[in-house]
């Protein structure tokens, strides 16, 4: 083994597994993604930002979760992409930038989490290439014990409580489908609910796989690019999914482009 003397204040990152003729296709692709995201998500924010007949409780939450998809996939992407570019031997991060993505990655986490649960509450009237508390909790040399028993309560409480919410509201939405006799009803509610129930799903199976997938050490790839989908897919397909299906967002967009093709 080499020795190495670093700074006490710097940890060291594994970082994704790139074998070295794949590096530049994966860095390209994922900048490519998260340009992307970004490009979307903030061009979905401001525009309901600015247009006032959008100033309602649906598309000020989904204009919440455009912005908080953006400055999510923020504090992750950016590292990892300057890390597949890091020879794995370089790659380093300090304790405080450590410590900052962890926060910020559970604290957008939990917003995406809460956004969900109220739009799905509103449906009732059918209209670790970085860091993460886990990870910090590994270099530990005290016990981490009532930090494990805290970080697990409070995931569980938020799972059953995220969960139970969603899963209370499509019930109901259920039973009055059931005993509605309007097809065009049941037509809208279907194709409400439905992208609404895929982008939950997306996020709730990639956020158990990162949780369990912690506890197997030898699985480690596996956890990783579950992370990347929890952090790059819900964020990429959120403005598609939401904004595309709005016929008032969609008609902003087609006339905004109408209006600069029509101008010198």
């Amino acid at each position: 083994m080499e020795n190495h003397t670093f700074s006490m204040d710097l940890l060291k990152l594994e970082g994704v597994k790139v074998i070295y003729q794949s590096t530049y296709p994966a860095f390209i692709l994922l900048l490519i993604i998260y340009i992307f995201t970004m490009v979307a998500n903030i061009g979905l924010t401001v525009l309901i930002c600015m247009e006032r007949s959008l100033h309602h409780p649906m598309y000020i939450l989904l204009c919440n979760m455009s912005f908080n998809d953006a400055l999510s996939i923020t504090t992750i992407i950016p590292r990892v992409l300057f890390d597949i570019l890091t020879p794995r031997s370089d790659r380093y991060i300090t304790y405080n930038e450590c410590f900052t993505q962890a926060f910020l990655g559970h604290w957008f986490g939990s917003n995406f989490h809460t956004i969900l649960m109220i739009m799905a509450f509103d449906r009732s009237e059918i209209i670790n290439p970085w860091c993460d508390n886990a990870s910090l909790f590994k270099l530990s040399c005290e016990s981490v014990l009532i930090n494990n028993i805290y970080g697990l309560f409070f995931t569980t409480i938020f799972f059953i409580a995220s969960m139970g919410s969603v899963a209370l509201t499509y019930i109901r939405i259920t039973m009055v489908c059931v005993r509605s006799k309007s097809k065009s009803l049941n037509s809208k509610a279907l194709h409400t609910c439905f992208t609404h129930l895929a982008v939950y799903l997306i996020m709730l199976m990639t956020g158990f796989i990162i949780v369990f997938l912690h506890r197997y050490p030898e699985w480690s790839d596996h956890r990783k690019l579950a992370s990347i989908m929890f952090y790059v897919v819900p964020p990429a397909l959120n403005p598609i999914i939401y904004g595309l299906q709005s016929k008032d967002i969609r008609k902003l967009v087609v006339n905004i482009s109408h209006c600069k093709k029509v101008s010198p």
